[in-house]
């Protein structure tokens, strides 16, 4: 089943498809971006044809959002992908040009509220590295709290690095919009 199209006031949130691989080229072959990313930055083209790809294919056990703002142009995406029955995990990527506006805050709400008020889910949690400041900013924001500290639970382009686990519960998500 396709990810369901998303607006914002001012996002269209859309099933990513194998053809935004040439507009997320520039943000997964950025060393900056990816510092985080469980993989390093992309070195050609045809790597992030077969990245995305994989995101984009549907009944893999996860949604996939392209995010795009004003045309069809694919600026990063917002991924919930399955964990246990009425859980998912929240990933997000966004092109460094677009960093500081709100948007992946924007996008990864609107993501959070179709998954507990349309697919029902009562948990939703994120994944992020210690020192990823940003990332850990945006799930506070969004009324994330941090649940555990894994060590050593990832071998990535960088070494191995810890992981902080976030969640969020339905609950807590609609009272916060209250």
């Amino acid at each position: 089943m396709p990810a369901p199209t998303l607006t914002t006031a001012r996002l269209v949130l859309r099933q990513l498809r194998e053809d935004d691989a040439a507009a997320l080229f520039p943000v997964l072959s950025d060393p900056e971006v990816m510092t985080w990313w469980s993989s390093g930055p992309h070195t050609s083209p045809a790597e992030t044809e077969d990245y995305v790809k994989g995101n984009a294919s549907e009944g893999e056990g996860y949604l996939c959002w392209a995010i795009t703002a004003g045309d069809d142009t694919a600026l990063g995406w917002v991924i919930l992908i399955d964990g246990k029955p009425d859980v998912k995990e929240i990933g997000y990527i966004l092109h460094r040009d677009h960093w500081g506006r709100g948007i992946v805050r924007e996008a990864a709400a609107r993501v959070i509220e179709h998954g507990f008020a349309d697919l029902k889910l009562r948990r939703i949690f994120a994944d992020t590295d210690p020192e990823n400041t940003g990332s850990i900013g945006l799930l506070e924001r969004l009324g994330f709290q941090r649940e555990g500290h894994l060590r050593g639970e990832w071998e990535t382009h960088i070494g191995v690095r810890d992981s902080l686990i976030y969640g969020l519960l339905r609950d807590e998500w609609m009272e916060k919009r209250k």
